[in-house]
Formats: C-alpha cells, structure tokens, sequence
C-alpha cells in the first residue's frame, strides 16, 4: 500500500506526462504482479463500488479524532476533499504497513463491504492505525471509490508497453475490458497484460473486444473544409448518434456486449442477445446502441431517403430511463426497445479486420446486416451530398432528426485505437449546442487544485418575462467547466463578497453574474423544479454585458425542448 500511496503522490504532484511515465515504470519495475494488477485497475480508471457509507465513515472520523460536528465540516470546506479531511485529522500511525496494495484491498478492504456500523466501528480504526498519512488519504479514496489522478488509460498502457518492450498497441487491446467489475484483478491477469506476444494469442481472446477508436472534433468553418479535408467524396459521412457507443462479440458460440466504458452490458441489452442466433463466430461489430421505434416517428415532417432511418430514433432521455434500473420489466423493454445502428466491422470470420480500409469493412458490413436480416440490427445509414456545403445544409436537420450532428471517416483509414491519426482519421462535426443566458446563484467549492476556490455553479432562469408582475429565479442546471483560471478567480472573490446565506458546502449569493450555459440535450424532468433537464451543461462565456434581469426565462427553455 505504502508504494502505491508513494506513486499516487508522485502523479499527483506533476503535469508532466513524462515525469508520470517515468513513475509508473519506476512502480511496475519492483512492484510484485499481484500488486501491480490493482495498481493498474485503479489507474485505468476501474472503481469497485464504495465499501463503506461515507456518513459512517465521517461519524468515525469525528469520534476518533474527537472533534466535534462543526469543527470537521469547517476543516471539509477548507481541505475540499474528505478523504484528505479524514487522513489530516486522524492521529498519525507510529507505523506503516508493510503488507501490499492486492493484500489490502482483498483481504482488508473489499470484505467491509455490507458490514454493519457496529462492526465497521471495531475495524476501520484498527486498519487507520496501520497506515501513515499519505497511505490512510489513499485508503479512504479506494473506500469511497473516490480515487481519481491525473493519468490517462494511453500513459498507463504505454508505461506497461515500454517496461515490457512490447508495441503499446497489443497493450491496449490486453487491457480492454480489465477494468470491468466483472473481473478481479490478479498476478495471472497482470503477466497476461506484460508476456510476450504469441501467435495464439488472438484466438484465446474469448469475449475480449477492440480498444474503440475515437474521433476528433471538427470545429473549423465549413469554407475551409475542401483545403483541411479534401473532396466530400473521399469521406464516408453519416449521422452521430446519441446512444451508447458498443462492440457486439460473436465468437465460440457465445455473445457479448461491451460498452464504450469497457463495461459488460450484455445483460442490460436482452433484445441484442438475440444476435446469437444469425451472426457467424469470429465478428466484432461496432456501433450505437439506441432507442428505436419505427412505429412513432421523431418527427412528422417528411425525410429524405437515405436518411430515412432517423426518424425511428428517440431522445437519449429514453434510453436513461433503462440505464438506471436494476432489473428489466417487460414494460419497459416495450416501451424503450433498442436496436445497434452498425456502422463498422472489427473482425470477420475469425481474422482481425482493423488494417481493412475503412470503405471494405464497411462493404462486408452491409453485406453481413442483409444476411443476418434481424430486425435490432440495422446499418447506419450513409449520406451523400455534393459538395460540403451541400452536407453543411444537410446537417442543419440534425436536431429535427434527434442527432448531434455527423461523422466524417476517411474511406481508406484503418481502424485505429483511441484518438489517434496514425491509420487514419474520424471527425465528429457536431451541431452548436443549445445556450441560454443564465443567473448564478449558488456556489460550492471545488476539489483538488479548485478546493479552495468556488468554482462549482447553479445556474437559474426566470419564471417569466421582463414584463411579469411578479418573477423569481428557478434553478435548471449545475456546470463547473468551461471558464479560464483567471476568471474562476475572478468569480470566486464576487462569491464571497455577495454570499447570502449558507447551507453546508453550499452557498447562496445575491444574483448578480450572468453566463452563457451551452448544452448538448434538453429534456422534460419530474425531478427538477423548472421541470427540465440538460445534458452536459457548461459556461460558453461570463456575460459581463448583461445585467440579471436580461437573462433568460423558462419559456426559451421550453422554446428549446420544440
């Protein structure tokens, strides 16, 4: 434990991308494998389920330490971060385990799980009092599944690759999948990661799917599309889908799903699990998972055809509402039924497609969809226009079609891993997101480098027009992105002077900032007090300009949900 606190804080303290290259290969260099294994779970961005309720690990943290209720929350906002708050106010161990990382996770960690209060009372202080401050902070953060440094799955596989001199790329695929709860990590797992290559490795890759290749964001004018891209015509262009990004994996008789994420779905997809029967072993395809109903049009208007598809595709919203649920009633697998729009072929008949132009893979693709003939697969369909700026009209249908715009992918590019250019390229042009003028009016800390810092906003619109009697300010979205370091600083200082009232880590302020919110979705929500939903709110611009009472009122919001 205590050498994989030593690396979190090494990450932790750098920017550089060479100085956590070389402290990964330093750790995986003498770590044991068993240690490893976990030490890579973690850093890929794998999080079991939190151990232990944060409420019961705070009341433990009080009474340990002895400080009463106020003082902890004061010393919380201050730090930011409980798992720091915890491990600063604890009594310092006069020892530290010498035990590794695999052996306190499985035998000391994971097995609090369920325990009672009572029991954990009687544990955990025995476990805090192993540890010196560096490795409680990093116990607490694995408790909570709060662990999070700034490395990317890319520097951690090319740490591995480098220390075992294999090409990063073989890497990457061995690590699909391995942070997936489903599987617990293990020596047997880890020398799988890091042995050298074999002829058979990839036909022991039972359910394993592809590292998914990323596009690019496109964001340039359409005028200079020709002299950056070249002709339409070398392009295959079709919609972007909101959906789930998936591999479906047809091999020895058996199917399954992986997300984007690296997560088996599989389950959570039952009418895909019906592909078993008329997909060949040896496929991998690639696509979006959606929420199709051919019955009920997105719209009413009329379609052209190549882009007849569109209409049967809902909002993202539908789909949520399955996402969320632990079990699947025939209910709701009626009224939310999904289909995979294919868009790419990974393997065919047992052979590794990827280093196939992107133009055949997707030749057999359609080719295999006729074959199968099952109506939850469907190709995605391609667009064809003139000219770019004949596409740029055509992507203007992109919110009437319930799409976020269009994909660009070189006709010969190979299918690549992650968001690289080296085999060739994808780029997602995506239409402007929806904005609003919005007021601030409460504020929370941040964490890490923003803890000191109020740098997490709500934002609220007005209940009605400039000429209402009477309005107030109904709050619709949270966003804490998207503002420079300057001006977060800036902001901080006018939170503080204008701080109302203050409930807990929240504060309310006088509304006086205005900012232009940017969304990717909107959507009707029980849940919220305006009774609307966005997805991926996020500051464009502090609106300096506008005074509050210019700000915007629920009924642009609602102009927007049309």
């Amino acid at each position: 434990m205590k050498a994989f606190a030593e690396l979190y804080g090494e990450l932790d303290a750098t920017t550089s991308s060479n100085a956590k290259l070389a402290a990964m290969q330093r750790y995986f260099a003498q770590a044991a494998p068993e240690d490893a294994a976990w030490a890579v779970y973690f850093l890929s961005g794998g999080r079991p389920r939190q151990l232990v309720p944060v409420r019961v690990l705070r009341e433990l943290a009080m009474a340990y330490s002895g400080l009463s209720e106020w003082l902890f929350e004061e010393s919380y906002q201050a730090v930011g971060d409980l798992a720091e708050t915890i491990s600063l106010v604890l009594p310092e161990a006069d020892h530290t385990s010498t035990d590794g990382l695999a052996m306190w996770i499985e035998d000391k960690l994971l097995p609090l799980r369920g325990e009672s209060p009572e029991v954990l009372a009687e544990r955990l202080p025995a476990l805090w009092s192993q540890l010196d401050r560096a490795s409680l902070m990093l116990c607490i953060k694995l408790i909570t599944g709060s662990f999070r440094v700034g490395v990317s799955k890319l520097l951690v596989t090319r740490a591995l690759a480098s220390m075992a001199h294999l090409d990063s790329k073989r890497v990457a695929q061995r690590l699909v999948g391995y942070t997936d709860l489903s599987n617990r990590p293990n020596a047997a797992s880890y020398l799988k990661l890091i042995a050298a290559e074999s002829s058979d490795e990839h036909a022991q890759r039972g359910g394993q799917p592809y590292p998914f290749f990323l596009a690019h964001a496109l964001s340039q004018p359409v005028e200079q599309f020709e002299a950056l891209l070249g002709p339409a015509s070398n392009w295959q262009i079709e919609w972007k889908w909101d959906g789930i990004r998936a591999q479906v994996v047809k091999r020895d008789g058996r199917l399954w799903i992986w997300s984007r994420g690296e997560e088996l779905v599989t389950e959570r997809f039952p009418e895909l699990e019906a592909l078993i029967h008329c997909l060949p072993d040896g496929t991998v395809i690639d696509g979006e998972i959606v929420v199709w109903k051919a019955d009920q049009p997105h719209t009413e208007d009329a379609f052209d055809p190549q882009s007849a598809a569109a209409p049967a595709v809902q909002p993202f919203a539908l789909l949520q509402q399955r996402i969320g649920r632990k079990t699947l009633s025939k209910k709701i697998l009626s009224e939310v039924p999904v289909v995979l729009l294919a868009y790419d072929l990974l393997e065919w008949q047992g052979e590794d497609w990827r280093n196939q132009p992107q133009s055949r893979r997707r030749a057999q693709l359609e080719q295999l969809i006729a074959q199968s003939n099952h109506p939850v697969l469907l190709a995605s369909p391609l667009l064809i226009g003139e000219d770019w700026h004949d596409l740029a009209r055509q992507r203007e249908a992109s919110r009437q079609l319930g799409v976020e715009g269009m994909m660009l992918k070189a006709r010969d590019a190979m299918y690549g891993v992650g968001r690289t250019k080296d085999v060739g390229v994808w780029w997602k042009w995506k239409v402007d997101p929806f904005s609003v003028d919005a007021v601030l009016i409460y504020a929370q800390r941040g964490h890490g480098r923003r803890a000191s810092l109020y740098s997490d906003y709500t934002f609220a619109v007005w209940d009605g027009p400039p000429d209402a009697s009477e309005r107030t300010l109904v709050p619709f979205a949270k966003a804490y992105s998207g503002l420079t370091d300057e001006e977060m600083r800036k902001v901080d200082n006018i939170v503080r002077k204008t701080t109302v009232e203050k409930f807990g880590p929240v504060i309310s302020v006088k509304p006086s900032l205005v900012f232009e919110l940017g969304f990717e979705g909107i959507a009707l929500s029980k849940r919220h007090k305006s009774g609307i939903a966005v997805r991926f709110p996020r500051m464009l611009r502090w609106r300096q300009d506008k005074t509050v009472e210019e700000a915007d009122h629920l009924a642009t919001l609602q102009d927007l949900l049309a």
